[in-house]
């Protein structure tokens, strides 16, 4: 046998296993580095964060990664050149923190590694009939690899596409594994770049679970206060939209796309939620002229209200009170108080964040391609049934040191 397919089978008998989660989201903040341990699989897994660290993305590695970020025109050179010199920078950035928690590469098991997405094209979102649902990350899992000395699993949303999903949300899976309690209706809400949420039913049946997009969370209020204020990479606590009011024409025609009336579940990205679509909006709502403030205040309105009437449309349809849920939420959107203040008016039920389950809402993510790893190699038996978007697949490609 290969070398290094008797240290993976090895590896999977293991009772417990080591393994590094990434994610770097479509707000290209940083990379997100989760140091966990897992044992169990599927509806047993159990997960301890044991490190965890954002290495922040220095202002030439956004410029690099933005000359091609949801673009539709980009250099092909310059894609490929990237994929290779993400998948260096995240392992440098890897072993950088290893150093810090004096942790050894030989005693981590696996990394998982999500990539930098560049493009999101959901069917919906391409319109072209012929071509199926796509998705693309970068950062070279074998690069990865090879420069840590680890085992990498990287790209796992192609295989939830070739198993009929949209390639996202993702979470779905571990938010059920680690994050579903029997006798309490979960919503696990986050908001990154896009907001997604997964419905957690207090029956714990696989089959019931509920995972989708919202629309945008943070990419346009970060992208608009990029745009006015050079100065600033986002609206922290909220300063700038709170001084601002919320333009009730330019909400409503900010509102009316066809994604908002597309059957749940659905996905999106900055391909659709651009500064272009807040210009359209705004020369059709005759909003070209209200101040900076004014703009951001109704932009983060915009995703209050996209996401409570997401969520109410969800437990409506299973025929179950909003009142009736607990909602968790977790990313960068959770750290605005006036998103939050906003939602907690729109949705009347207890708000917490992911860190009363034990998971902090800023490591969640990565967290949860840890446990997407880790059910690649000792999972992949869970059955969420037959629906659209949850198929029941193990996920990620898998990419040995040498």
């Amino acid at each position: 046998m290969n070398k290094n397919l008797a240290a993976l089978y090895q590896l999977a008998q293991k009772p417990s296993r080591r393994i590094i989660g990434l994610m770097s989201g479509t707000s290209m903040d940083g990379l997100d580095v989760a140091l966990c341990e897992l044992s169990g699989a599927g509806e047993a897994t159990t997960v301890k964060l044991l490190n965890f660290k954002t290495i922040d993305y220095t202002d030439d590695i956004k410029t690099e990664i933005r000359k091609i970020f949801a673009q539709q025109t980009i250099d092909f050179q310059h894609l490929a050149l990237l994929n290779e010199w993400i998948g260096t920078l995240h392992a440098e950035m890897i072993l950088d923190c290893l150093n810090v928690w004096n942790v050894a590469a030989t005693e981590v098991d696996l990394i998982a590694s999500h990539g930098q997405t560049v493009m999101h094209a959901p069917k919906i979102l391409h319109g072209q009939k012929k071509f199926p649902n796509a998705t693309l990350q970068i950062g070279d899992g074998d690069h990865i690899a090879v420069k840590t000395g680890i085992i990498t699993i990287s790209d796992f949303r192609q295989k939830h596409i070739a198993a009929g999903g949209e390639g996202a949300p993702l979470a779905v899976y571990g938010d059920y594994f680690i994050f579903g309690k029997r006798g309490e209706n979960r919503i696990m809400l986050n908001m990154g770049g896009i907001a997604n949420f997964t419905y957690l039913p207090s029956s714990m049946n696989p089959e019931t679970v509920f995972v989708t997009d919202t629309g945008t969370g943070n990419t346009l209020i970060d992208a608009l206060t990029r745009f006015h204020f050079p100065n600033l990479a986002y609206d922290k606590d909220a300063a700038l939209a709170k001084s601002g009011r919320v333009n009730q024409a330019l909400l409503a025609a900010l509102k009316n796309d066809p994604f908002f009336h597309q059957p749940f579940p659905k996905t999106t990205g900055p391909e659709l939620f651009s500064i272009d679509y807040v210009r359209r909006a705004q020369a059709e709502s005759d909003a070209h002229n209200i101040s900076n403030h004014d703009l951001l205040a109704t932009l983060t309105r915009f995703s209050a209200e996209t996401i409570a009437e997401a969520i109410l449309s969800c437990t409506a349809g299973a025929n179950i009170p909003v009142t009736d849920f607990h909602v968790y939420t977790s990313g960068g959107g959770m750290h605005n108080p006036l998103l939050i203040r906003w939602l907690k008016e729109l949705l009347p039920c207890p708000f917490l964040e992911t860190d009363a389950l034990g998971i902090s809402g800023d490591a969640k993510e990565a967290v949860l391609f840890a446990i997407l790893a880790n059910e690649t190699v000792s999972g992949g038996e869970s059955d969420f049934g037959s629906r659209k978007g949850i198929p029941s697949v193990a996920m990620g490609k898998i990419s040995f040191p040498s």
